[in-house]
Protein backbone atom coordinates (compact mmCIF):
# COMPACT_ATOMS: atom_id res chain seq x y z
CA UNK A 1 0.00 0.00 0.00
CA UNK A 2 1.14 3.85 -0.89
CA UNK A 3 -0.48 6.96 0.67
CA UNK A 4 -0.21 10.81 0.31
CA UNK A 5 -1.23 12.47 4.02
CA UNK A 6 -2.97 15.32 2.83
CA UNK A 7 -2.78 17.08 5.56
CA UNK A 8 -0.20 17.23 8.50
CA UNK A 9 1.59 19.36 10.47
CA UNK A 10 4.96 18.00 10.27
CA UNK A 11 7.01 21.02 11.28
CA UNK A 12 5.75 20.28 15.01
CA UNK A 13 7.34 16.67 14.85
CA UNK A 14 10.79 16.15 16.50
CA UNK A 15 13.69 15.67 13.76
CA UNK A 16 14.24 12.10 14.83
CA UNK A 17 10.40 11.05 14.57
CA UNK A 18 10.36 13.15 10.86
CA UNK A 19 13.07 11.08 9.65
CA UNK A 20 11.55 7.66 10.84
CA UNK A 21 8.57 9.13 8.83
CA UNK A 22 9.69 9.83 5.88
CA UNK A 23 12.13 6.66 6.04
CA UNK A 24 8.44 4.55 5.12
CA UNK A 25 8.66 3.54 1.48
CA UNK A 26 5.03 3.18 1.44
CA UNK A 27 4.84 7.23 1.65
CA UNK A 28 4.70 9.04 -1.81
CA UNK A 29 4.48 12.19 0.20
CA UNK A 30 2.97 14.56 2.59
CA UNK A 31 1.06 17.78 2.82
CA UNK A 32 2.12 19.97 5.75
CA UNK A 33 -0.15 22.98 6.67
CA UNK A 34 1.69 26.14 8.35
CA UNK A 35 -0.31 27.56 11.10
CA UNK A 36 1.71 30.91 11.62
CA UNK A 37 4.67 33.04 9.59
CA UNK A 38 7.25 31.02 11.80
CA UNK A 39 5.81 27.58 10.90
CA UNK A 40 5.80 28.68 7.10
CA UNK A 41 9.23 29.23 7.22
CA UNK A 42 9.94 25.95 9.45
CA UNK A 43 7.97 24.05 6.72
CA UNK A 44 9.81 25.86 3.50
CA UNK A 45 13.32 24.35 5.01
CA UNK A 46 11.96 20.65 5.34
CA UNK A 47 10.31 20.76 1.53
CA UNK A 48 13.74 22.22 0.48
CA UNK A 49 15.59 19.37 2.47
CA UNK A 50 13.28 16.78 1.65
CA UNK A 51 11.15 15.40 -1.58
CA UNK A 52 8.31 13.62 -0.06
CA UNK A 53 7.37 17.17 1.80
CA UNK A 54 4.90 19.39 0.46
CA UNK A 55 4.25 22.69 2.20
CA UNK A 56 1.00 24.78 2.19
CA UNK A 57 0.96 28.24 3.83
CA UNK A 58 -1.03 29.94 5.56
CA UNK A 59 -2.47 30.82 9.33
CA UNK A 60 -4.64 28.37 11.28
CA UNK A 61 -7.78 30.21 12.46
CA UNK A 62 -8.03 28.74 15.95
CA UNK A 63 -5.55 31.01 17.44
CA UNK A 64 -5.83 35.04 17.83
CA UNK A 65 -5.93 36.96 14.74
CA UNK A 66 -2.36 38.75 13.51
CA UNK A 67 -1.18 41.82 13.94
CA UNK A 68 -1.45 43.85 10.78
CA UNK A 69 2.01 43.36 10.26
CA UNK A 70 2.07 39.33 10.41
CA UNK A 71 -0.41 39.41 8.28
CA UNK A 72 1.39 40.74 5.88
CA UNK A 73 4.52 39.13 6.23
CA UNK A 74 2.35 35.64 5.59
CA UNK A 75 0.53 37.00 2.74
CA UNK A 76 4.59 38.21 1.20
CA UNK A 77 5.93 35.08 2.17
CA UNK A 78 3.35 32.91 -0.04
CA UNK A 79 4.17 35.68 -2.55
CA UNK A 80 7.16 35.06 -2.91
CA UNK A 81 7.52 31.42 -2.65
CA UNK A 82 4.33 30.59 -4.67
CA UNK A 83 6.45 28.13 -7.15
CA UNK A 84 7.14 26.30 -4.22
CA UNK A 85 4.37 25.53 -2.30
CA UNK A 86 1.26 23.13 -3.37
CA UNK A 87 -1.17 25.19 -1.45
CA UNK A 88 -2.57 28.15 0.71
CA UNK A 89 -3.55 26.76 4.20
CA UNK A 90 -4.01 26.15 6.35
CA UNK A 91 -6.64 28.46 6.75
CA UNK A 92 -10.18 29.13 7.97
CA UNK A 93 -12.76 30.00 10.56
CA UNK A 94 -12.63 29.39 14.57
CA UNK A 95 -15.22 27.39 15.10
CA UNK A 96 -13.46 26.00 18.71
CA UNK A 97 -12.78 29.34 20.24
CA UNK A 98 -15.64 30.66 19.18
CA UNK A 99 -17.51 27.66 20.97
CA UNK A 100 -14.97 28.70 23.83
CA UNK A 101 -16.05 32.66 24.15
CA UNK A 102 -12.83 33.22 23.07
CA UNK A 103 -14.13 35.06 19.84
CA UNK A 104 -16.22 37.74 20.01
CA UNK A 105 -16.85 38.86 16.61
CA UNK A 106 -15.88 36.57 13.94
CA UNK A 107 -16.05 39.33 11.25
CA UNK A 108 -12.33 39.80 11.13
CA UNK A 109 -11.84 36.38 10.41
CA UNK A 110 -14.15 36.19 7.86
CA UNK A 111 -12.18 39.26 6.57
CA UNK A 112 -9.20 37.35 6.37
CA UNK A 113 -10.29 33.97 5.00
CA UNK A 114 -11.75 35.88 2.25
CA UNK A 115 -8.36 37.76 1.50
CA UNK A 116 -6.93 34.12 1.52
CA UNK A 117 -9.15 32.64 -0.86
CA UNK A 118 -8.63 36.17 -3.31
CA UNK A 119 -4.87 34.99 -2.94
CA UNK A 120 -5.43 31.46 -3.48
CA UNK A 121 -7.36 32.61 -6.95
CA UNK A 122 -4.79 35.12 -7.70
CA UNK A 123 -2.17 32.68 -7.79
CA UNK A 124 -3.88 29.42 -9.26
CA UNK A 125 -3.15 27.61 -6.21
CA UNK A 126 -5.40 25.47 -4.13
CA UNK A 127 -6.90 26.83 -0.40
CA UNK A 128 -6.88 23.72 2.62
CA UNK A 129 -9.40 24.48 5.10
CA UNK A 130 -10.56 24.62 8.60
CA UNK A 131 -14.06 24.78 8.52
CA UNK A 132 -16.38 22.85 10.15
CA UNK A 133 -20.58 22.51 11.17
CA UNK A 134 -22.11 25.58 11.00
CA UNK A 135 -18.96 27.48 9.82
CA UNK A 136 -18.64 25.50 6.31
CA UNK A 137 -21.84 27.04 4.65
CA UNK A 138 -20.19 30.64 4.78
CA UNK A 139 -16.81 28.92 3.72
CA UNK A 140 -19.08 27.71 0.74
CA UNK A 141 -20.29 30.85 -0.12
CA UNK A 142 -17.22 32.80 -0.02
CA UNK A 143 -15.57 29.94 -2.33
CA UNK A 144 -18.72 30.64 -4.40
CA UNK A 145 -18.25 33.98 -4.59
CA UNK A 146 -15.08 34.49 -6.12
CA UNK A 147 -14.91 31.01 -8.17
CA UNK A 148 -12.80 28.81 -6.50
CA UNK A 149 -12.66 25.50 -7.86
CA UNK A 150 -9.82 23.68 -5.86
CA UNK A 151 -10.96 23.73 -1.93
CA UNK A 152 -9.79 20.98 0.26
CA UNK A 153 -12.07 21.00 3.73
CA UNK A 154 -9.91 18.85 5.76
CA UNK A 155 -11.33 16.68 8.57
CA UNK A 156 -14.98 17.96 7.42
CA UNK A 157 -17.69 17.52 9.88
CA UNK A 158 -21.01 18.94 9.11
CA UNK A 159 -24.55 18.49 8.25
CA UNK A 160 -25.42 16.35 5.25
CA UNK A 161 -27.01 19.55 3.25
CA UNK A 162 -23.52 21.39 3.31
CA UNK A 163 -22.00 18.23 2.24
CA UNK A 164 -24.01 17.93 -0.92
CA UNK A 165 -22.98 21.52 -1.75
CA UNK A 166 -19.35 20.26 -1.37
CA UNK A 167 -20.17 17.32 -3.95
CA UNK A 168 -21.52 19.90 -5.85
CA UNK A 169 -18.98 22.05 -6.33
CA UNK A 170 -16.33 19.06 -6.85
CA UNK A 171 -14.97 20.13 -3.36
CA UNK A 172 -12.33 17.61 -1.72
CA UNK A 173 -12.68 16.46 2.20
CA UNK A 174 -10.49 14.40 3.74
CA UNK A 175 -10.51 11.55 6.14
CA UNK A 176 -9.09 10.83 9.41
CA UNK A 177 -8.01 7.60 11.07
CA UNK A 178 -10.98 8.40 13.53
CA UNK A 179 -13.18 6.28 11.35
CA UNK A 180 -11.97 3.27 12.10
CA UNK A 181 -14.65 4.48 15.23
CA UNK A 182 -16.69 7.05 14.51
CA UNK A 183 -19.76 6.53 13.11
CA UNK A 184 -20.46 10.18 11.62
CA UNK A 185 -16.83 9.67 9.75
CA UNK A 186 -18.30 6.02 8.51
CA UNK A 187 -21.57 7.91 7.43
CA UNK A 188 -19.54 10.67 5.93
CA UNK A 189 -17.38 8.32 3.85
CA UNK A 190 -20.83 6.45 2.27
CA UNK A 191 -22.37 9.61 1.62
CA UNK A 192 -18.71 11.16 -0.26
CA UNK A 193 -18.18 9.82 -3.78
CA UNK A 194 -14.66 8.13 -3.95
CA UNK A 195 -13.20 10.51 -6.66
CA UNK A 196 -13.50 13.42 -3.81
CA UNK A 197 -11.97 11.80 -1.17
CA UNK A 198 -8.48 12.10 0.34
CA UNK A 199 -6.68 10.73 3.63
CA UNK A 200 -5.10 12.73 6.07
CA UNK A 201 -3.84 12.13 9.89
CA UNK A 202 -3.63 15.96 10.76
CA UNK A 203 -1.08 14.81 13.07
CA UNK A 204 0.65 15.14 15.60
CA UNK A 205 -3.10 15.33 16.47
CA UNK A 206 -3.41 12.14 18.85
CA UNK A 207 -6.55 10.01 18.39
CA UNK A 208 -8.98 7.80 20.45
CA UNK A 209 -10.00 4.27 20.43
CA UNK A 210 -7.25 1.46 18.95
CA UNK A 211 -4.74 4.76 18.78
CA UNK A 212 -4.96 5.57 22.14
CA UNK A 213 -1.53 6.58 23.28
CA UNK A 214 -0.11 5.98 20.17
CA UNK A 215 2.20 8.95 18.43
CA UNK A 216 -0.17 9.97 15.20
CA UNK A 217 2.48 9.65 11.68
CA UNK A 218 0.72 8.39 8.64
CA UNK A 219 0.99 4.74 9.28
CA UNK A 220 -2.41 5.41 10.71
CA UNK A 221 -3.59 6.20 7.45
CA UNK A 222 -3.62 2.27 6.11
CA UNK A 223 -6.34 1.69 8.36
CA UNK A 224 -8.04 4.62 7.39
CA UNK A 225 -7.65 3.12 3.89
CA UNK A 226 -8.85 0.01 4.88
CA UNK A 227 -12.16 1.35 6.40
CA UNK A 228 -12.95 3.13 3.43
CA UNK A 229 -12.24 -0.25 1.32
CA UNK A 230 -14.94 -1.85 3.45
CA UNK A 231 -17.27 1.05 3.72
CA UNK A 232 -17.77 1.52 -0.30
CA UNK A 233 -17.28 -2.19 -0.63
CA UNK A 234 -14.58 -1.15 -3.10
CA UNK A 235 -11.40 -3.39 -3.38
CA UNK A 236 -8.56 -1.54 -1.24
CA UNK A 237 -6.12 -1.74 -3.95
CA UNK A 238 -8.58 0.82 -5.98
CA UNK A 239 -9.16 2.57 -2.97
CA UNK A 240 -5.41 3.28 -3.11
CA UNK A 241 -4.93 4.02 -6.73
CA UNK A 242 -7.60 6.28 -6.62
CA UNK A 243 -6.58 8.36 -3.39
CA UNK A 244 -3.49 8.97 -4.71
CA UNK A 245 -4.61 10.05 -7.94
CA UNK A 246 -6.88 12.41 -6.38
CA UNK A 247 -4.50 13.79 -3.93
CA UNK A 248 -1.77 14.04 -6.68
CA UNK A 249 -3.65 15.87 -9.40
CA UNK A 250 -5.28 18.31 -6.86
CA UNK A 251 -2.01 19.06 -5.34
CA UNK A 252 0.44 18.59 -8.58
CA UNK A 253 2.55 16.38 -6.57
Amino acid sequence: MNYIDAHIHFDQYEEKDRDIILANPKLHSLVTVSNNIASCEKNLLLSRKHPKVKPAFGYHPEQALPTEEEKTAIFQFIKDHREEMVAIGEVGLPYYLEKEGKVANQEPYIEMLEQFILLAKQLNKPIVLHSIYEDAPLTCELLEKHNVEKAHFHWFKGDKKTLERLEDNGYYISITPDIVYKERTQQLVKDYPLTLLMVETDGPWPFEGPFKGQQTTPLLIEKTMKCISEIKMVPLEVVERQIILNTSSFYKI
